[in-house]
Parts: structure tokens; sequence; C-alpha cells
């Protein structure tokens, strides 16, 4: 039996929460069970639509015992009931997607956000005959006004995915809750460290694993975090049948990762921290955008909504493109690389034209909103936990 952790800080449960040791061997760490199937009960059912909460494991696709126990940390780490984990963020999306939508419905998107859950909502939602509208989320006046009878669901990414831009999850969420509409929330950036999304009012949080919470740039993996009522029904009608499960060996190495992320949240912040005031200084950078300096646009909000800025750094340079290359020639510590929230620090630049062509297809008024952060392109700079000294350090040779 689970012992009664809610009492316990972040950073014990972090460690503690979803784990307890072997009964049979001792063992104080978490076990990896690869066992794709499990001696059953002869009365068991062959069918998913018998299975019970509390039902023994029975086989991998439905449930497994170090799967289970990254959903206990992930849902004790995020304040909720319930929490299901998936082969990526995007498995995650799309679980969500399929389970709370059908044809005729609505849903409202970030008109900036991970750009595969932009893609799946350019392409395969309208294909089902769901009707898509996006909205700049960071003016909650703008989501009032684009709620339709047929409305079901609110996407929101805080902060965004590259622009760093931030929504309010309580602003939104009351315009959510007074029309009847579930919010979900990507809190990939912030993780549990700096926002808990339920807490201001979400209904649902997705994460893409791979990133800060794994942290160690070495497993794949998503999850999807609220009441266990709803979850229960996704589990059991979209994760089990569409079968976009986490290996129990990814889960393994995400649970061993996150023993260390409120430490890791910490060492990235503080990286993050001297790493934006030395480009927001820097005669070649024209812009830098951090929730953590003054100078971001939101810094109240942040201030209000994150309890650790985290590691994402976006910035502009005069020539972006002629930048790039110099950069992935000349950086020695960084990587010149996609992903983010590794313990090294990565970097990648996004063309705005190709951003707004290829995932966003946005409106004109919204392509101004992306460009007044993005210019025409941008830098997203994940920092890692490396000495920010070094990293300032690698940047200034590489940007001479």
């Amino acid at each position: 039996m689970m012992k009664d952790l809610s009492h316990l800080h972040l950073s014990t449960l972090a460690i503690h929460a979803g784990e307890s040791p072997d009964p049979h061997t001792k063992a104080s760490s978490p076990n990896l069970v690869m066992s794709t199937t499990f001696v059953a009960d002869p009365d068991s059912t062959f069918s998913v639509e018998g299975l019970e909460e509390d039902a023994p494991f029975f086989y991998t696709r439905w449930g497994n015992p170090t799967v289970a126990q990254l959903e206990q940390k992930l849902a004790a780490l995020e304040g909720v009931e319930d929490c299901i984990t998936f082969a990526s963020g995007m498995a995650a999306i799309t679980a969500l997607m399929l389970h709370t939508l059908s044809q005729g419905d609505h849903i409202l998107i970030s008109d900036v956000t991970y750009a595969a859950a932009a893609e799946l909502t350019l392409d395969l939602l309208p294909r089902m005959g769901i009707s898509v509208t996006r909205v700049n989320m960071s003016d909650p006046e703008k989501v009032r006004e684009a709620i339709s009878p047929q409305t079901k669901l609110i996407y929101a990414e805080t902060p965004c995915n590259p622009l760093i831009r931030l929504t309010d999850i309580q602003a939104i969420s009351s315009i959510a809750k007074r029309a009847g509409i579930l919010l979900a929330v990507d809190s990939t950036f912030a993780t549990p460290v700096a926002t808990q999304p339920i807490e201001l009012g979400a209904d649902l949080v997705i994460h893409s694993l791979t990133k800060y919470i794994g942290g160690h740039g070495d497993a794949v993996g998503g999850a999807l975090l609220g009441k266990s009522n709803l979850l229960a029904q996704i589990r059991q009608k979209i994760a089990i049948r569409t079968g976009g499960i986490i290996s129990p060996f990814n889960a393994w190495l995400i649970m061993r990762g996150m023993a260390t992320l409120p430490i890791r949240m910490m060492a990235h912040e503080k990286a993050a921290k001297t790493v934006a005031d030395f480009l927001e200084n820097h005669p070649k950078v024209t812009r830098v955008i951090y929730p953590g300096l003054p100078s971001h646009p939101q810094y109240d909000l942040a201030k209000r909504q994150m309890k650790n800025f985290s590691g994402m750094i976006s910035f502009q340079v005069k020539n972006g493109p002629e930048m790039a290359r110099q950069l992935a020639e000349r950086l020695q510590v960084i990587h010149y690389a996609v992903s983010l929230g590794h313990h090294r620090s990565l970097i990648f630049y996004l063309p705005t034209r190709d951003m707004l062509q290829n995932s966003f297809h946005l409106n004109a008024e919204q392509a101004k909103a992306y460009r007044e952060y993005a210019g025409e392109g941008i830098f997203r700079l994940s920092v890692g936990i490396e000495d920010g000294g070094d990293l300032c350090g690698d940047l200034e040779r590489a940007l001479e």
C-alpha cells in the first residue's frame, strides 16, 4: 500500500512519490518491468471494456507496474488525481483531442503552440469535421469572443513554443468555466516546478516528458493529467485502443530523471538568467525574450504565475540565417540541435516565414503579433545546467 505523501514538498515527492521498496527483494530503487503480459486469473476478461480501475496487470498496453509508478509520481508533482502516460507528447495531445472532439465540434487553440500540435489541427481535425480557431491567448478577450456554442475544448500552451509568450491561466479558466468548456494547458516549458495549471483552474495538463521532466535527452514520452473520471475514459477509449503507450524502459528512464527535476530547474533558471542578461547586453543581439527579464512584455504575469522562470530563451539578431550557420560551426559547449529541456544546452534557428507558412497558418493580425516577438526569425535557446559563465563564453566566441 502506498503511503500518504500529500503533505510533502515537491523535492521530496519527486524522489518518493509512486515508489516504495520492492516487497520481495527489498530493492530500494524502482524495478524495471519489461514483461508484455502477466499471469491472469482464469475469469479475466479479454476485452478492455471489462477493465476495472483496480484490476491486476494483464497486458502492458493496458497497464504496467513501471509505467504506473511514473504516472503516480507525475500526478503527485502536479497535485492532480490521475495521469496517463504516452509514447510521446504528441500521442498525449492526440488522445486528448480524439476523446473530447467529434464531428461538428469546435476547438480554440493558441495561435502559437508546439509545431506538431498546430499541424495536427491544420490537417487531421478538419478532415474529421472539427472546426478549429486559432487565438492569441495572451489576450483573454480574444478567447471570449471566439467561443461558439460548438466549442468543446480550449487548448493553451504557456509559455508557448517558440515565442515564450504567456497565457494567463486563471483568466482563461474563468472564461472556460462560465461557458462550460474544458481547458487543457500544455505546461511543458514550465514543468510542475514553475506552474501547476490545475491549481490555477485548468481541467487538464499536458507534458512532453521528453523535455524537462525526463531531462536527459534519452527517452521520449508524454503525459495527460487531470481528474480520474475523465482520464479513466481517455485511457480505456483512446490510449489502450490506439496503442500510443509508453515503453516501460522509457518510463523507467523518465522516472529516474524526475528525481532531480526540482534541483535541475533551479540550475536551468540560474544559468538562463545569466545567459539572458549577457544576450540582452550583446551588440549583435537585437531582442531577448525570457520571462525572468523585466523586458518581457508579460513580466508581471510571469512573476505571478511562475515559481521558476525555466531555461527557455528566444532571441533575435540582425541576420538570422547567416548567424545560424556561424553558431552551428563555432559553438563548442552548446549543441546546434532541436528539442529542449535537456541537461545540455541546445539552440536552433526558426525563420518566421517558415513557421508561418508550414506550422501556424496565421491570419494577418496574428502574423503581425508573431513578428512582434520573433521579427524575421528567432533563435530558441534551451539553457541546460552547465555553468552560466561557460555558456556566455561559448556564445561570445560564436557571435564574434
